[in-house]
């Protein structure tokens, strides 16, 4: 009987273990989850504006191929002759040439900015889908060692475990640590 007693606390222990690593990797994965969506959120917004700016810049440079164009067709077709609707349509064209010629690099720059700043948000969302990743296979390694009653799968449950809160909090902390060889592998 105390032999029974004996080898029914110790399945309770690891029970109790793995209950409380899947309570402690679950809540740290739901936090890291909606971090990640906020951070996926910020980066469709950072898209959309550098995609937009890069409309712009380039409607902003075919304006000015246009205008120089007609400014030019204009020149030729007066052909030395200093018409009034010549000399102003020409004025005219001049100034458009040189607001376009001044908003093309802000546009290109503000296009770029909103560029690298998708790049920045995109290791921190790395960072979530790694720490994801390895939290969800710690729970899943703890499922087993619950049903296998291995203490040693439960370890590696927290290996992976801690791999995963390193990563969530790298994101979270805005760390530059990136997971390259498991974003090369999975990407």
């Amino acid at each position: 009987m105390e032999l029974e007693v004996s080898a029914e606390a110790k399945d309770k222990t690891l029970n109790r273990r793995v209950a409380m690593t899947v309570v402690i990797l679950s809540v740290a994965m739901g936090l890291c989850n909606i971090k990640d969506g906020n951070i996926v959120q910020a980066m469709q917004q950072a898209k959309a504006d550098s995609v937009d700016r890069w409309s712009e810049y380039q409607a902003t440079r075919t304006k000015w191929h246009i205008a120089r164009t007609a400014q030019s067709e204009i020149a030729l077709i007066a052909d030395g002759k200093t018409s009034p609707m010549a000399v102003t349509t020409l004025a005219s064209l001049q100034g458009e040439i040189v607001k376009y010629q001044a908003a093309a690099p802000l546009l290109a720059r503000q296009a770029q900015q909103f560029s690298d700043c998708y790049d920045a948000l995109n290791v921190h969302d790395d960072q979530f889908d790694a720490s994801d990743a390895l939290i969800s296979t710690a729970i899943s390694i703890a499922a087993v060692a619950a049903l296998a009653e291995s203490s040693g799968a439960l370890i590696a449950a927290w290996l992976f475990g801690a791999m995963g809160l390193f990563m969530g909090l790298c994101g979270f902390a805005g760390w530059a640590f990136h997971p390259d060889i498991l974003s090369n592998l999975l990407g």
